[in-house]
């Protein structure tokens, strides 16, 4: 007697992170300026929301003359910087606006 032949019906399984998968680039020269990229876009956010509070307590008083100064100093300050380390790794600003998908843009565009 001739062995019966089976045949599973079953759909095989799919992986459902085949559509999705990316290459990921490993090379050091990027793994370096993309995880600046990174930081300098959460600095960014970060410096845009300090920047809009300031200008929101500017508006309503709260803050003394030598505050305003401090603080005006300090955000000019701090945008220098980012501009320093952004020219050193060959980024532009709108490099660090990540694109959020359906959400749009991570920071406003001016």
């Amino acid at each position: 007697m001739a062995p019966e032949a089976s045949f599973d019906t079953r759909p095989e399984p799919r992986d459902p992170h085949a559509g999705r998968r990316r290459r990921l680039d490993l090379e050091p020269d990027t793994v370096e300026r993309d995880l600046v990229k990174l930081v300098l876009t959460v600095v960014e956010l970060l410096r845009q929301l300090m920047e809009r509070q300031a200008v929101r307590r500017f508006d309503e008083g709260d803050l003394t003359e030598e505050q305003e100064e401090r603080v005006g100093l300090t955000l000019m300050l701090l945008e220098d910087r980012m501009a320093e380390l952004r020219n050193r790794y060959g980024l532009r600003p709108e490099d660090l606006n990540l694109d959020l998908g359906p959400l749009g843009p991570l920071l406003p565009r001016d």
